[in-house]
């Protein structure tokens, strides 16, 4: 494969994942407000779910080929992405505000699950337990917040909608569903071509698949956290990517590892990935401090954030463990 296909392959499959998931949450929250279903319930669900789903499906694809690798290091590079890339420049652009309560709730959890990704790869291997424990861990976390949400009145919700306004509560259900479908069917399609593209890639200049899948891929199926992020500090809700940072973190260890982990064993020792780790759990700290409390992420706090992702990507292209 000539490195210009493969770029194509990477650029087409970025595109179709980002669309994919975009039809998806429309499609299934259009679906769900026509039905009567809460907006907090939507928000809460279908989109930390949808905004998670590349990465599902990129993994999916890559495990099925052997690309143990390239999985560990989608999930552990876009949680990575997540914090340093999208949430400091979420700090640069707009500075967002902390709500209390919301953290109160989410870090723990987040912390807990960085926690899990070491207790998974203790022995060497995610199998069908392990698998099963994060896929809980995940159902118990949507429970959970969905439970302590509906005590409160949070306007995220409806924010994190506010990309797709102009679903009409008159619109077909038929047609809601379809495009659900349809943004599904886009994920399984751009999760392959992007996969595809990625290896392709890798061979072409010389570096692993982990190296690809904590840069390229990583980078790739955060897109839409990334869109997400900057369409909502524009519109003057910066505080909306802390939401949807941590959620789609916590998703990405418990649903992502977990349901790879339920199709194929995912094999990976801790002592390979020793730069990864440190720096998962070292910018998840750096995160929950500049987190703590009610306060607001300040731009200084999103330079440490950002900088210390780009020198993540610099040391891992270059080659460190």
């Amino acid at each position: 494969m000539s490195p210009l296909v493969s770029v194509a392959l990477v650029v087409l499959g970025g595109a179709l994942l980002y669309v994919g998931a975009e039809w998806l949450v429309r499609g299934s929250a259009g679906l769900a407000r026509a039905l009567g279903v809460k907006p907090l319930v939507v928000g809460l669900t279908l989109v930390a779910y949808g905004t998670s789903a590349p990465e599902l499906a990129v993994s999916v694809v890559a495990i099925t080929g052997d690309g143990d690798a390239m999985v560990l290091g989608n999930v552990i590079g876009s949680c990575i992405a997540n914090l340093g890339l999208i949430l400091g420049l979420t700090a640069l652009v707009r500075p967002p505000d902390v709500d209390g309560r919301l953290i109160r709730r989410e870090v723990p959890i987040l912390l807990a699950s960085v926690a899990a990704v070491f207790a998974v790869l203790a022995n060497g291997v995610i199998g069908l337990v392990e698998a099963l424990l994060l896929c809980t861990a995940a159902a118990a976390f949507t429970i959970y917040t969905l439970g302590a949400s509906a005590k409160e009145v949070l306007p995220t919700a409806e924010a994190v909608l506010a990309d797709a306004p102009d679903e009409s509560p008159h619109e077909g259900v038929f047609k809601l569903g379809g495009l659900a479908l349809l943004g599904l069917a886009l994920l399984g399609g751009g999760g392959y071509v992007f996969v595809e593209g990625a290896r392709g890639f890798a061979l072409w200049v010389g570096v692993t698949e982990r190296v690809v899948g904590l840069t390229v891929v990583a980078f790739g199926t955060s897109v839409p956290e990334l869109a997400a992020a900057v369409v909502a500090a524009a519109r003057g809700h910066a505080a909306l990517a802390i939401g949807n940072v941590v959620g789609s973190n916590i998703f990405n260890i418990f649903l992502v590892l977990g349901g790879v982990g339920l199709v194929a064993p995912i094999h990976g020792e801790l002592g390979e990935l020793r730069l990864d780790l440190v720096v998962l759990v070292g910018i998840t700290l750096l995160s929950a401090l500049a987190m703590r409390g009610s306060r607001r992420i300040t731009r200084i706090e999103g330079v440490i954030l950002f900088t210390t992702y780009v020198s993540f990507v610099v040391l891992a292209v270059a080659g460190w463990q």
